[in-house]
């Protein structure tokens, strides 16, 4: 029971066991209850799920607040939580940092389901397999994460400079978004793509569910193991969120050192993004313009790390990274469904 109580990264471990254990039983629920059986989902059923897992990442705020009320004393790694004069103060802090972090961690997300919906088309997967690549690429999501962030927040408390690297990262992303935001990767000369492709037996179509299957070798005749395009699409997708959170952990780092807020709003984000594929593929033209909204967020993120230790006395406060980056993804939001509006779109088609 002491073990339970023993402080890591600023909270005791029951609570990290609580947030693994709520992870587990939402996954558990997707996949054991929810789609069982592979099929399609279509986009009602889709926008339903959707709103769904936004809303356990908002009623997590709630469990956050209570959390840091009653167990996130002094001990947070963030300054500002640890500075707070009284617990309901430190509480709102911390529901203020989660809240911007969520928000940044889920509108990021969009950026990488077009990613994968491209994916998908490379590999002609229809819709009944997509949530299989997808439940299991979030697993490795939560693993991955956890490695990242846990190396970030180290890296943080070890070393201050840290922070203006990360800050100097996320300026050029944004810069770079913004000179690229036409451009659509090329999936087939992806370099992990043809060095898997060169490396394993890989089958020229799916098996069903299926990542491997045995077959005869084509010089010997005798069963071997093969690779079924569902398996490389998986890789892939992997990798489109190894490269997705290299700008994201170091955002969301940016806006709070705090492990468990930049865990649990990056995992509360991402756990919607199998259901959020499936809404968005029908009206992704409908967000063209969201992606200089994006980059703008991480512009405002890396450029705060700056400024913050001249105009703030060392932090911005959590307030004004809310509001600012709420108002930044709502107007490109906005923007985007009003400029793409059907008779928009016709009049400078026709």
């Amino acid at each position: 029971m002491d073990l339970l109580l023993f402080p890591w990264l600023g909270l005791p471990l029951w609570i990290w066991g609580a947030f693994i254990g709520t992870v587990l039983t939402v996954l558990a629920f997707d996949l054991g209850i929810l789609h069982r059986q592979p099929r399609a989902i279509g986009v009602s059923e889709s926008l339903a799920l959707s709103a769904l897992y936004i809303g356990l990442g908002l009623v997590w705020a709630g469990a956050v607040y209570w959390i840091y009320a009653r167990h996130g004393g002094t001990g947070s790694l963030d300054p500002q939580i640890a500075a707070a004069p009284t617990p309901d103060a430190r509480a709102w802090t911390a529901v203020k940092l989660y809240l911007t972090g969520f928000l940044v961690e889920k509108t990021l997300a969009l950026d990488n389901v077009f990613i994968i919906s491209m994916i998908f088309t490379y590999f002609a997967v229809p819709q009944a397999l997509q949530h299989r690549v997808l439940f299991w690429g979030v697993v490795g999501v939560v693993v991955l994460r956890a490695l990242m962030i846990g190396a970030g927040a180290a890296l943080l408390a070890e070393f201050d400079w840290v922070m203006y690297l990360f800050g100097a990262l996320l300026l050029a992303t944004g810069v770079k978004m913004l000179r690229l935001v036409d451009h659509r990767p090329d999936i087939a000369s992806n370099p992990v793509l043809r060095w898997l492709q060169r490396r394993l037996r890989v089958t020229d179509r799916l098996h069903g569910q299926a990542f491997t299957v045995r077959l005869p070798d084509p010089a010997t005749g005798r069963p071997s193991l093969h690779a079924t395009p569902l398996l490389l699409c998986l890789i892939l997708v992997e990798m489109a969120d190894l490269v997705f959170a290299i700008d994201s952990v170091p955002a969301i780092l940016a806006i709070t050192p705090d492990p468990f807020i930049v865990y649990t709003s990056n995992i509360f984000a991402i756990l919607g993004l199998r259901a959020l594929t499936f809404a968005l593929a029908a009206v992704v033209h409908r967000f063209e313009y969201l992606k200089y909204a994006l980059a703008l967020v991480l512009i405002f993120i890396g450029t705060k790390i700056f400024l913050g230790d001249w105009l703030f006395d060392g932090k911005v406060p959590p307030s004004i990274s809310l509001g600012v980056t709420g108002a930044l993804l709502a107007g490109g939001i906005a923007y985007s469904w009003w400029k793409t509006g059907p008779g928009r779109v016709a009049g400078r088609t026709g």
